[in-house]
């Protein structure tokens, strides 16, 4: 059992290390060729004069753009630097880092190529305007650290305006995968999602779309309360009417008893506390944890400091804690679901990504983990069962086909072996180019 100081200075390592091997490799992510160059000759087929005619033929029938492209397997990850982790508006260049790191994950974990788009610009109509720019040249968007609330608008005009997916993960990848733990929390308590008291501590675009998605999944709105900067949602909140409609939505949706002032109050008797909010450590005080209900259900998801450490939530009584770090037990994060969601959903060129699709991927994330066996340690798959990818890929495929958006209909099985193709081909690239020394080891 490590010590309280050795747990620290292992929190602090990867941010140690990060500072060595950025400036070392020099950005995480490079273009790569998918097509033989044999000799001299095949430039012309690639390039000049030979590609003019697969040029003619997309002229001719758009759609083909998808066979004769890498469109079909591209994804533009797009930020404007404004709420980088927990770091806030740090600008368009401080994000790339975060960008890059969002793609290395979707190829290695997906099989998916994408590229870090990081824009000059605040303006929500600005950005609108630049992704529909983009739209020829990709096969969906991953929007990423926009600040509220200006991203919901950005988010639902893009995802009604265009013919690709759109999606934001900060909203709904997050949402998902803390459905998808929470899934299995509730089953190590044996408590059920619609007899729950929820504290969603934080009021942020993250965790308004997961208070969403947890609603749409089955929570009771009366037994959710959120919680800002200034305290509890509630319909007395009536400034928020006009400038945070989607706050202000929730005021008159959730707390069914109104229970009004500061956070600490929405946390007595709660089940689970799920907290998007500012770094820690000490947003989440011990006192507000003990007040919770028995077998108490703790997500503490902030990057890149929990809002409380796991141990000391612990201390404090909580059964079950998670966050979104992979140096601590019950990593909740993004990385779980997006790759794996958007790999499905380009396998079937689905026009968007609907709340379905996610609860889809929830709950095959949530069973991979239930067939391996779960414990209060255990409640999610980590990052390395790669194995897990493919599944949630083929679920989310499927569901977009029951739902009538997909344009290409697979089997399950097919959805499967596509993915599971496309991901282990993705990871033995990386693993040459690491063989061969292309890609040197850090010393």
């Amino acid at each position: 059992m490590l010590t309280k100081e050795e747990l620290l200075k292992k929190a602090k390592k990867p941010a140690e290390d990060a500072m060595k091997l950025h400036p070392l490799y020099k950005g995480k992510i490079q273009t790569a060729l998918k097509c033989p160059v044999r000799h001299i000759n095949d430039f012309a087929i690639w390039y000049t004069p030979g590609v003019a005619a697969p040029c003619r033929a997309i002229k001719e029938n758009k759609d083909l753009v998808y066979q004769y492209t890498n469109k079909a397997n591209t994804v533009a990850v797009v930020s404007d630097g404004t709420r980088v982790l927990g770091l806030g508006d740090i600008g368009p260049e401080a994000g790339m880092p975060v960008m890059e790191g969002k793609a290395l994950l979707f190829k290695y974990l997906g099989g998916v190529d994408a590229v870090p788009i990081c824009l000059d610009t605040k303006d929500p109509d600005e950005i609108i305007s630049a992704v529909k720019w983009l739209q020829p040249s990709f096969g969906g968007i991953n929007l990423e650290d926009i600040a509220q609330p200006k991203c919901f608008k950005i988010l639902d005009t893009l995802r009604e305006e265009m013919e690709i997916p759109v999606w934001h993960d900060d909203q709904q990848g997050t949402a998902t995968v803390n459905l998808a733990g929470l899934y299995n929390a509730l089953k190590l308590v044996n408590k059920k999602i619609e007899d729950i008291k929820i504290v969603m501590y934080g009021s942020g675009a993250a965790n308004i779309c997961t208070a969403r998605l947890l609603l749409a999944a089955g929570a009771t709105p009366g037994n959710m309360i959120m919680c800002d900067s200034k305290g509890t949602l509630h319909p007395g909140r009536v400034e928020l009417k006009d400038t945070h409609k989607e706050k202000w939505e929730l005021c008159l949706k959730t707390n069914s008893e109104k229970i009004a002032g500061d956070a600490g109050k929405a946390f007595k008797g709660a089940d689970v506390v799920i907290s998007l909010s500012a770094p820690g450590p000490d947003i989440l005080k011990k006192e507000w944890i003990k007040s919770m209900a028995k077998d108490a259900i703790v997500f503490a998801c902030a990057n890149p400091i929990p809002e409380i450490w796991p141990w000391e939530a612990k201390e404090a009584g909580a059964k079950i804690v998670a966050t979104g770090r992979s140096d601590f037990p019950n990593q909740v994060n993004n990385s779980l679901g997006f790759p794996a969601i958007f790999r499905g959903t380009l396998d079937v060129q689905a026009r968007t990504i609907t709340d379905e699709m996610c609860i889809a991927a929830a709950k095959e994330l949530a069973r991979c983990a239930e067939e391996k066996g779960i414990n209060e340690e255990y409640i999610l798959p980590t990052m390395d069962e790669w194995e897990v990818y493919p599944r949630v890929a083929a679920a989310v495929g499927i569901q977009a086909i029951e739902q009538g958006i997909a344009r290409i209909n697979l089997t399950r099985e097919e959805l499967y072996e596509k993915a599971t193709t496309m991901i282990k081909e993705a990871q033995a690239m990386t693993s040459l180019l690491m063989e061969k020394g292309y890609i040197k080891m850090p010393e």
